[in-house]
């Protein structure tokens, strides 16, 4: 069997995770493989500095296993993660680091923005979230809105036993899909109970099916 480069054994170990799982590795400076989910991604790139406050630094500063939240003043995303220091001939070496979504904290309504003021909308009458013009819109059966927060902050704080990223554009509450139509180039069109149609992208079909288990 021909040698396997680094680069491809990590990607082949990724495919063993959940979609919903990033992975870096990183040298005792900085990252030499980041791999992102469609879930959460760090934005970081091989050759990043491994910075104080950190996963990683903090796994590598007290040279033992680290799980914790960790705040979106780090990253620009919250997230929760897990990361293990490693050693070379009894030096350490650099670190694993798995990356896990923030889950909602124990919020149950989107307040939206409405002509006079604010409505606040609980989760389940939510049908999909659309980032359009600069702005994320937010849909239900019988009003819609608009919010400050991106379609990104959403995907971290909305329950993701309801909620599925499926479009750059696009969250959906799969509590209001009423059918999945199959469409070209491997993706989808959801036809939602309010009569609306939302596409699933190619770069999410695949997640999108795994999720929902078809």
């Amino acid at each position: 069997m021909k040698d396997l480069s680094i680069v491809a054994l990590l990607d082949v170990i990724g495919e063993l995770f959940s979609d919903e799982i990033s992975i870096a590795v990183s040298d005792k400076e900085k990252y030499i493989y980041y791999r992102s989910s469609k879930r959460v991604d760090l934005k970081i790139a091989p050759g990043d500095h491994v910075v104080e406050g950190t996963l990683a630094y903090k796994a590598m500063s007290s040279k033992q296993k680290v799980s914790e939240f960790i705040d979106r003043e780090v990253f620009g995303v919250p997230y929760h993660g897990m990361a293990v220091p490693f050693y070379h001939e009894g030096e350490l070496d650099g670190c694993v680091l798995a990356i896990y979504p923030a889950f909602t904290e124990g919020k149950s309504v989107i307040t939206i923005k409405t002509q006079d003021g604010w409505k606040p909308i609980p989760f389940a009458e939510v049908i999909y979230l659309e980032a359009r013009d600069r702005k994320t819109y937010i849909v239900t059966k019988t009003f819609s809105g608009t919010h400050t927060s991106s379609l990104q902050d959403f995907e971290y704080r909305l329950p993701r036993d309801s909620f599925i990223r499926c479009h750059r554009a696009f969250i959906v509450n799969v509590h209001h899909i009423k059918e999945i139509y199959p469409d070209t180039h491997s993706t989808f069109v959801l036809a939602m109970l309010n009569d609306e149609k939302v596409s699933v992208s190619q770069s999410y079909s695949s997640y999108f099916r795994k999720l929902l288990g078809f």
